[in-house]
């Protein structure tokens, strides 16, 4: 039987397989993106890395991410799988996204065997990846375990991808009920900030919602010097 382990964000590090989780909101975020047609996600570490690589590279490029939760100024789009799913038009755009977990997850097990990023949305399509690749190992990282959060969110999506991976077809509701009580779901209350809508709550609880995995891989064709990672649907 396959070796399953969690680690927090700072502990993440490239292994045969690694599976990147941020329910809250990156990886809900990304399927949305593609659903709305997008044609390719580049996630990077830094602000200014998604900036010059816009500018400079990829001009028509579109900026996404946040920092604390809260949308960068003058970015496109912030982090909400709601403004993503209710946007007008996103077809054929390419969308350079950073976050403070869920793409520093990505960039840190660059090197890995296999990369995945999930959330529960794209639960069950995950995990039947992992289960046709057969893995001796898989390591799931919880990145809201980091900026002193709980992470349980995370750990939640990821306890249940595990599961079914190896082959249990437990109850989703015990695991989606830990969204909102986690530390960063108790954000998303109707008197929240105005960046954490309680409707995000609700696309981030929405087990296999997609019936594909995300894969992601280093990034090519880019100005050397440039950390990326392409995310795609696998």
């Amino acid at each position: 039987m396959s070796e399953v382990r969690y680690v927090d964000l700072a502990a993440a590090e490239p292994d045969e397989a690694v599976v990147v989780i941020d329910v809250l909101r990156a990886f809900t975020v990304e399927p949305w993106l593609y659903a709305r047609g997008v044609s390719r996600i580049l996630a990077l570490q830094e602000r200014d890395d998604a900036i010059r690589l816009r500018d400079h590279h990829l001009t028509d490029a579109l900026l996404a991410g946040e920092q604390g939760g809260r949308p960068f100024p003058g970015f496109d789009l912030g982090n909400s799988p709601t403004e993503v799913a209710e946007h007008p038009d996103l077809s054929g755009a390419t969308v350079l996204h950073r976050t403070s977990a869920g793409t520093q997850g990505l960039v840190r097990t660059l090197g890995s065997g296999a990369v995945f990023a999930a959330s529960f949305v794209t639960a069950g399509a995950t995990a039947s990846v992992l289960r046709e690749l057969a893995p001796s190992r898989v390591t799931f990282v919880i990145t809201g375990a980091s900026l002193g959060r709980d992470g349980d969110e995370d750990l939640a999506a990821a306890e249940l991808i595990a599961a079914r991976f190896l082959g249990e077809d437990p109850d989703t509701a015990p695991f989606v009920s830990r969204v909102p009580t986690s530390d960063a779901g108790r954000v998303f209350a109707p008197d929240g900030p105005d960046w954490a809508p309680p409707s995000d709550l609700v696309h981030c609880s929405e087990v296999d919602r997609f019936d594909h995995a995300l894969v992601a891989t280093p990034a090519t064709g880019l100005p050397e010097g440039t950390t990326a990672v392409e995310v795609r649907v696998a």
